[in-house]
């Protein structure tokens, strides 16, 4: 389905372009006919009536929570596409801003993160300032591609904290450019559109995120005005993006059905491809609980910086962080004497360690993450198991 979405994309161009040929007309002709027509701001409605589909994929709940979170969730999307695609759009002019947050939500994202993204291209260079504060875990990423293009997001370039050259009060200057300069240097290629800034906390109610901040370098001192090609251009990217997301993930959902109650590792090829962190070991899974039953994980985290597990629901939106457990991480788990960690997954509050709360949901997916094992170790499996609620004081 993704594939034909695509596909249908890339055959409307074709014809677009196929029309501009035989009218003897220059893209920008035709764009501004776009624009002044109106038909910019209809394709862009007719694409998110087209994301809509995404609601009724092979598999959906289709009971009315279900979709009514299914609806909000487009909803989201539209918000935050429009503010990373129209609003701040301009690759000479940057912003850093969440794309993913408390009430905008996609592909399991972590509570125990921050996720800051930017708008560049390989055409210019830039400076990224700030100052580190107590976050425990911060990298800068460049990405080739975008979220709301066809071809995905593979790695360019990465910069840890760990290699994160500090002045005296804290702060830091990181140069993105082609060649390497200056103290910390972010590699930026032809294709670079997007670079990514992700914060992990062991405690995120106690830690201070950085401050940061992106600028170019090339001199200019404001932006050029709005131009018909910039936001038609980015009607059409955020739309893709608002129909292409879900589709993704509605895959993935499908997919961890095939094991639910289950913790198998996910493949590192597929989440590095939607942008995941390569040196993050994943485990996606479907979650599915009668009322009298809880699902309980049993492990001994290797040695490693980090590791965290989050309910979510089957969209793959964290389940309600504000209000709610519904995450455990290697900075909040109560431990066993022997290192190991039960938690327990349960519609209600069993009284025990380690309790993540299911928001009153039935189903749902969920994931599990190692960062960074440290040298020599390997990952370890999870062990789950589903007990009766009345049995769960026995364990």
């Amino acid at each position: 389905m993704r594939k034909l979405l695509f596909a249908f994309l890339s055959l409307s161009k074709y014809f677009r372009n196929l029309k501009r040929t035989v009218l003897g007309k220059t893209e920008d002709d035709m764009i501004k006919e776009r624009i002044v027509s109106g038909r910019s701001w209809d394709d862009f409605c007719e694409q998110l009536k087209l994301a809509g589909t995404n609601l009724k994929y092979p598999g959906a709940p289709q009971d009315v929570f279900s979709q009514a979170e299914g609806i909000r969730y487009l909803t989201r999307l539209t918000r935050v596409s429009l503010e990373a695609f129209v609003e701040y759009a301009d690759p000479s002019f940057p912003i850093f801003k969440r794309m993913v947050h408390e009430t905008v939500k996609m592909g399991a994202d972590n509570p125990d993160n921050y996720y800051f993204n930017a708008q560049i291209s390989g055409t210019y260079e830039y400076r990224i300032t700030g100052k580190r504060n107590t976050a425990h875990y911060i990298g800068f990423f460049t990405q080739n591609g975008n979220y709301g293009t066809t071809g995905g997001l593979t790695p360019c370039g990465v910069l840890e904290g760990v290699d994160l050259k500090l002045e005296a009060d804290g702060s830091f200057e990181i140069i993105i450019s082609k060649e390497p300069k200056g103290k910390n240097w972010l590699k930026l290629e032809n294709e670079t559109g997007l670079v990514m800034v992700r914060q992990t906390f062991y405690d995120r109610f106690k830690e201070v995120p950085a401050e940061i901040r992106i600028e170019n370098l090339d001199g200019r001192k404001s932006p050029e005005p709005l131009s018909p090609k910039m936001l038609d251009d980015g009607l059409k990217m955020a739309s893709m993006f608002v129909a292409g997301a879900p589709l993704l993930f509605a895959r993935w959902a499908k997919g961890f059905k095939k094991h639910v109650n289950e913790l198998p590792q996910f493949d590192p090829k597929i989440s590095n491809a939607a942008g995941g962190d390569a040196n993050i070991i994943y485990y996606h899974s479907y979650w599915n609980l009668k009322p009298d039953q809880a699902l309980v994980i049993d492990v001994k985290p290797p040695a490693c910086d980090s590791w965290n597990f989050q309910l979510n629901n089957y969209w793959m939106e964290s389940l309600d962080y504000r209000y709610h457990t519904i995450c455990v991480s290697k900075g909040t788990a109560v431990y066993e004497p022997d290192g190991s960690v039960q938690i327990v997954v349960a519609h209600r509050d069993p009284g025990v360690k380690n309790w993540l709360n299911t928001c009153n949901h039935i189903e749902g997916t969920m994931c599990w993450r190692w960062y960074r094992l440290e040298e020599g170790e390997t990952d370890v499996q999870p062990r789950c198991q589903i007990v009766p609620w009345n049995k769960l004081h026995a364990l």
